[in-house]
This record gives C-alpha cells, sequence and structure tokens, in this order.
C-alpha cells in the first residue's frame, strides 16, 4: 500500500478540520469529519450486507477510510453520524454542508427526510433547523453509486481501472460540516472585478442594504452599502504579485468574509498581430501542468490540506504560472491556495455520458471530427444525463465563480460524453462573460470556442495559427518508474525512459527544440502531463506519494524563465 507522508499522519478523530469556504466565512463551524458508521445494503433490502467504522470525508474505496471495500453495483451505502450541537451555537437557522457525495445522496435527520442530491462532485446543503432535537442528533445519508453504468458525471473513475483510467470510488469523500445562520442572512454573493473601469461589483442572494468594508492589509479603503465599488489606483492581481483584498459583508446580524482580486482574462493580438492569451490587458504565455487531484491514500481526497498546499507550492517554485484541473472539482481550499501563491487555474467540467469508442481512441487521430449534434456519436443520449450536465455545470460555475485564480472553463474533454458544445459555450458565457471557454479540448472542434485546442503526445507538435489563439491543452506524459514510490507495477505513459536523469534530458530537449521556438510564431500557452503520477500513469514531474521530484529542479526553473512571450 502506497501512502503520503499526510496520510501516515492521519488524526482519524479529526481529518481535514480546516473551515472549508475561505471564500465565503463565517466564525459558526462544527465539523462532522471523522468517524461514521457506514453500511453496505443489498439494494431493494433493509438488510445490511457488512457494516464498518469509516473515516470520512474518504471514500470507503481508499486505504484511509479504514474501510477498503468497493461498493457493488446492486448495493448502496447508508452512513450514520450521532453529534450534538454545542452551546449557544444555533443563532436562528442550521446549515449543513456536503462538500461533495459520488454520485446519489439522500439526506434524513432523527429518521425525517430532508432531500436528495445528484451528482457527484458539487457541493450542496440544506437548512436542517426545523429536524433538529435537544440533545444527540442523527444524520442519515443513503448513497448510490453505479460509475459509468450510467450517463452521470463520473470524471475519470472506472470500474475496470486501468491506463489513464482510475480506480472507482463512493460516498463521501468531501468534508461535512455545520454552521449555524441568522433568521435572515446572505445566502451567497458574486464577486466580478472590472479591471477596465477600476471597480468591483457585489450581487447578493437573500439580502439588501449589505455593508460592505474592502481592506488593502489592514487598511480600510471602502465602506459602503453600493453594490459597485470603486478602487482607484487598485492593485492587480497576477501570478507574479497575487495581491488580494479583504472584505467584509454586514447583513442586520450576520457577518462573513470574502476577498477578492482584481485582475482580467481577455484574448487579444500582441505587437505583431499574433492572437494571444491576454492577462490585466497585456500578452501572458499560460505555463502550466495539467493536475488531476489523485492521492494514493485518498483517492479523489487530499490526505489533508497541506498536501493540496504542497501541489500548489511546488508548481509555483518550479516557476509555472497555471495548473489544469482535470476531470476534478477540487475543495475550495485547493483554489484558495491558488489564489494565494498565483497559480491560474483552468478548470474542467466532469465528462459522463456512456461507453466511450472510436469517437475517443481512433477517429480524431486520423483527422475525423464528430458533429457534437448528433449526440449518438458520442454516447450521450439520455435526456435525463444531459439535463443534469448542465444542472453540475451550473452548480460548478456558481460555486467557482469568486475564486480570482480561475481564468478558463473547459465544458467537454477529449470527446468523452461531449454534446451540443456550442450550446454549452454561449450557456457558460452568458453565466460568466469574464473568462475563456475551451469547448473541446483536445478534439472534436465546432468552432465556437476561445481557442484553438490541442492535444499532442505522439505526432510532431507543429502549431497552426488561426482566428483564435492557440493552446497546447495537452503534452507531455513522459515517463519514468521510480522504485518503491508506485501505486503497482504497471507502467503507462506516452514515452518511457530508464530513469529520471533520462526524463530530465528528454524534458529538457522537448522544451528547448520544440515549444520554446514556437511561442513567437503563435503558441499561447501550454498543459504538460502532469504533476504527479497516478495509478498506472507514471508521467507526473513528482511520484505518487509526491515523495520524489523526478525532474531536476533546476532544469525545470530554468527552462520555465524561458517559457514566455519575449
Amino acid at each position: 500500500m502506497l501512502l503520503t507522508k499526510w496520510g501516515k499522519s492521519l488524526d482519524k478523530d479529526c481529518p481535514l478540520p480546516e473551515y472549508p469556504r475561505p471564500q465565503f466565512v463565517r466564525d459558526s463551524y462544527l465539523s462532522l469529519n471523522g468517524e461514521w458508521s457506514l453500511g453496505f445494503y443489498k439494494k431493494g433490502t433493509f438488510e445490511s450486507l457488512e457494516e464498518y467504522s469509516i473515516t470520512v470525508p474518504f471514500s470507503p474505496e481508499c486505504p484511509l477510510s479504514g474501510v477498503n471495500r468497493v461498493l457493488g453495483k446492486d448495493e448502496y451505502l447508508l452512513y450514520e453520524k450521532s453529534f450534538s450541537l454545542p452551546e449557544g451555537f444555533n443563532a436562528g437557522r442550521v446549515l449543513l454542508h456536503f462538500g461533495a457525495v459520488d454520485q446519489i445522496a439522500d439526506v434524513s435527520l432523527n429518521g425525517r427526510y430532508i432531500m436528495r442530491h445528484e451528482g457527484g462532485y458539487t457541493p450542496f446543503e440544506c437548512d436542517i433547523t426545523s429536524y433538529l432535537k435537544d440533545g444527540e442528533n442523527t444524520l442519515t445519508v443513503k448513497v448510490e453509486d453505479v460509475c459509468e453504468d450510467n450517463e452521470f458525471s463520473r470524471g475519470k473513475q472506472r470500474t475496470r481501472r486501468g491506463g489513464i483510467w482510475y480506480s472507482a470510488q463512493s460516498g463521501i469523500w468531501q468534508s461535512v460540516w455545520l454552521e449555524s445562520v441568522p433568521q435572515d442572512y446572505i445566502r451567497s454573493v458574486r464577486i466580478t472585478p472590472d479591471f477596465d473601469r477600476e471597480q468591483v461589483n457585489f450581487e447578493f442572494d437573500g439580502a439588501n442594504g449589505v455593508l460592505i468594508r474592502i481592506y488593502d492589509g489592514e487598511s480600510l479603503i471602502a465602506e459602503t452599502n453600493e453594490r459597485t465599488v470603486k478602487i482607484p489606483d487598485f492593485k492587480p492581481w497576477s501570478p507574479e504579485s497575487p495581491f488580494l483584498y479583504r472584505v467584509t459583508f454586514s447583513y442586520k446580524s450576520d457577518r462573513v468574509k470574502s476577498y477578492f482580486g482584481m485582475r482580467k482574462f481577455s484574448v487579444g493580438s500582441d505587437k505583431d498581430g499574433i492572437l494571444r492569451l491576454f492577462l490585466n490587458n497585456k500578452p501572458y504565455f499560460q505555463n502550466g501542468l495539467l493536475d488531476q487531484g489523485y492521492y494514493p491514500d485518498g483517492y479523489l481526497t487530499p490526505p489533508s490540506n497541506e498536501a493540496m498546499e504542497h501541489d500548489v507550492r511546488t508548481v509555483k517554485e518550479l516557476g509555472f504560472n497555471m495548473l489544469r484541473k482535470h476531470i476534478k472539482i477540487e475543495p475550495l481550499l485547493w483554489y484558495h491556495y491558488c489564489d494565494t501563491h498565483g497559480i491560474i487555474v483552468w478548470q474542467d467540467m466532469i465528462n459522463g455520458g456512456g461507453n466511450y469508442g472510436l469517437e475517443v481512441s481512433v477517429l480524431p487521430f486520423v483527422g475525423i471530427k464528430l458533429d457534437d449534434t448528433k449526440h449518438g456519436s458520442f454516447h450521450r443520449t439520455s435526456e435525463k444525463a444531459m439535463s443534469l450536465y448542465y444542472t453540475e455545470l451550473d452548480e460548478m460555475l456558481a460555486h467557482l465563480y469568486n475564486c480570482p485564480c480561475i481564468a478558463a472553463w473547459v465544458p467537454f474533454n477529449e470527446g468523452w460524453g461531449q454534446f451540443d458544445s456550442a450550446a454549452a459555450y454561449h450557456h457558460i458565457k452568458k453565466f460568466d462573460s469574464t473568462r475563456i471557454v475551451d469547448s473541446a479540448s483536445g478534439w472534436h472542434d465546432m468552432g465556437v470556442s476561445d481557442v484553438i485546442s490541442k492535444h499532442i503526445y505522439f505526432t510532431p507538435i507543429k502549431v497552426k495559427t488561426g482566428d483564435r489563439p492557440y493552446v497546447l491543452s495537452e503534452f507531455g506524459g513522459l515517463s519514468t518508474r521510480v522504485s518503491g514510490h508506485t501505486f503497482n507495477d504497471k507502467m503507462f505513459g506516452y514515452k518511457l525512459y530508464r530513469d529520471c536523469k533520462k526524463l530530465t534530458k528528454a524534458y529538457k530537449r522537448l522544451f528547448e527544440r520544440v515549444i520554446i521556438p514556437q511561442i513567437k510564431t503563435g503558441l499561447a500557452a501550454t498543459v504538460y502531463t502532469q504533476v504527479s503520477d497516478v495509478e498506472d500513469e507514471l508521467n507526473g514531474i513528482m511520484t505518487y506519494d509526491r515523495e520524489v521530484l523526478k525532474i531536476d529542479a533546476d532544469t525545470v526553473k530554468d527552462i520555465n524563465e524561458r517559457v514566455k512571450i519575449v
């Protein structure tokens, strides 16, 4: 069993204890992470097959849960947790929050049914005030998950894992927590920096007349009830200077703390007329890594918040300025670390649909582009699943909208369950016009996108400019095995090398001969595969346990100094 150093020191009574929502903070917080009871049940029955004690928020399939049992397709999970509210905790209403539960969750409290949530990657909450009783309360969560046997979003999970597909998991996999709010409270806020007008806009749900206070460090620079606030001579956010303004919101007796960054993501032409990605109205080369966000001991769940920050810090210290969060929605603290350390993020939507076929594995490589309005060609035919895609998409957009680091939304990747990508582009732009949209990353581009987005692993990389900036949204994948730091004895990679020295030489050669020379002719951004090894994939710059940096750090730093527009 491969464990990270954070997994080895896990406090099972209090895992991932940090406040989980730094973009919208209240003083009220009670974590329900830790020991829960868990039963595996045969579908259609109420008799348990097996009973366990599980460490939440780790899925039963992963080592850190203490269970290590796979949920069968004909089974469901039943979680139970007892808790009592601290004296004085209830300020009027009590809200129950789930970071993510895979795939379908039914929530009950004290034997009374509350709600259902469908979708394994987005958060949800419910007001449990009227369901509470004095003393001990019993929370029950029923979970169903059939992975790829429906068209729901499933990410890179597969029941028969291998290659680029990873171990399936189920159940609660992000933090569960309580907060208390007054009877009248701010439900949410939408923060939109307006770089060109030197102002920031606030839109509140559930409150009018909110008092806004904005701070530059400890200095109060604005205090107003207006929803548009001027910030003359503001300090811009960028990877080189990730400055964040603190802001507080006061509404009746409700108090919330947040932050924002003044930045602008756009597309434009440089001095030579080449289309580029722009940051803060200037051409800016986005040089990043593909980031799967998997761990050998927690799978989708980080073994600690320090583990998440370690990845972000390492990437930044090596000189990268961007991460493409690949087919996963992270806990909000991950985005906070990108905000504070200065890492731009491209955020993928989670893929779903039926079993993938030639549209993914063959046709793109022989130059055949399919029309994604013909849903059968992409194995996305369920009307319910397509409707759920948009429900989850909207939940993701709203959930992450206030993260300054996010520069791009990626609704579809490599044709995995792709459908109507032009419609998805316009849907996203209507919700959020401030960010770039890469409608079809890799292939099957319908021409409605802000970028030309290519994945190239096996053929020569030759940048062909067009009517949009050209981004190499996946490439590289150079691999080597580091003994003692692998998930198993298998090895998947796009090019294999005997040791880290040879891997470093190949990495250096790829960038110096192929990538850097093509920046001046039109290459606008790169996403090298990838941050860490993941299960069979041994193409990370770090091993899966994050113990070994496989490519020489000084070499990477030197190269990254030259991966830019000059």
